[in-house]
């Protein structure tokens, strides 16, 4: 029951103007900073570390992250082409750069944005549309699986389970000359990643991007879906890395952290602060504190 009931609220959400998505969001975003006290935690604690709390900040960064939630049913539900009339991009000469050279291409998303609407238009853009594929986590509630699966699994979007199998799937892709699509700042499994300095305190940071270049030898590129105000949608940013990934596994994901603080300083307000990004992964080691 309520399961089907989630389904209908979503598709009903779904017939609503992307203004007034946003403009709920922003509200549930703003009570839940006010009601949920690890959430409201973990935002002041993450905008100290890097340098930018202030009460703005906060607030903005709460509202944009209620606006994420409430962008889905429009970006999943609504025919692609709704997206796409919305959505806009900045350096796209860098990936027809990468295509001319015929190397697969590595999407670093981080969540900063809408980041659902990165792979929809590299996908599904009537001018230049290619195939991606995305990598995921299989949400646990079944309807919300059977939402994330009809949604992002459109024309050109392949999704893959974030397991070894998954893995496999995005370096077949890549030794294709395609493009996948990662969230470098997601906390990984154990053992699936190293622990790499992120706005200067140490965050347990995915390897995958390092092995995939070294495995299929693509080009690494970074972007993000900048929100617009008052729903008149996104605009697609790409961002070259001019850094050639080289050291260990630890100087690696260094380089890519640094390479993503530098783009979310240039929209900081619509970044995941919220996000426990420092947590510690089960069965994992904390990472000794400086000075210890």
């Amino acid at each position: 029951m309520l399961n089907t009931l989630a389904l209908l609220l979503f598709r009903a959400l779904a017939r609503l103007p992307l203004a007034l998505l946003q403009s709920l969001g922003s509200f549930f975003g703003a009570l839940t900073r006010r009601v949920d006290r690890r959430y409201r935690h973990n935002l002041r604690a993450n905008l100290a570390q890097a340098g930018l709390l202030d009460h703005h900040n906060e607030l903005r960064s709460a509202c944009e992250a209620g606006k994420s939630a409430f962008e889905l049913p429009f970006l999943w539900l609504r025919p692609a082409a709704d997206t796409l009339a919305l959505t806009s991009t900045r350096n796209w000469y860098l990936v027809e750069q990468a295509r001319a050279q015929g190397r697969g291409i590595i999407f670093l998303t981080p969540h900063l944005g809408c980041f659902e609407v990165t792979a929809q238009y590299y996908a599904g853009n009537p001018r230049d549309g290619a195939p991606v594929t995305v990598l995921y986590r299989e949400p646990r509630k079944a309807w919300l699986r059977l939402l994330v699966e009809s949604g992002r699994g459109r024309r050109n979007l392949t999704l893959a389970r974030a397991d070894l199998g998954g893995v496999r799937k995005l370096v077949r892709a890549l030794r294709r000359g395609e493009a996948v699509g990662l969230l470098p700042d997601q906390v990984p499994g154990q053992g699936e990643g190293v622990w790499a300095p992120f706005f200067g305190r140490p965050a347990y940071t995915m390897t995958l991007p390092a092995k995939l270049q070294e495995m299929s030898g693509a080009v690494i590129l970074f972007v993000h879906g900048e929100r617009l105000p008052n729903g008149t949608g996104w605009v697609m940013h790409v961002h070259p890395f001019d850094a050639t990934l080289s050291g260990d596994a630890q100087a690696r994901a260094t380089q890519v952290n640094g390479a993503l603080e530098q783009i979310i300083r240039q929209c900081p307000q619509q970044y995941f602060w919220g996000y426990n990004r420092y947590k510690v992964p089960a069965g994992s080691q904390a990472p000794a504190e400086p000075g210890a």
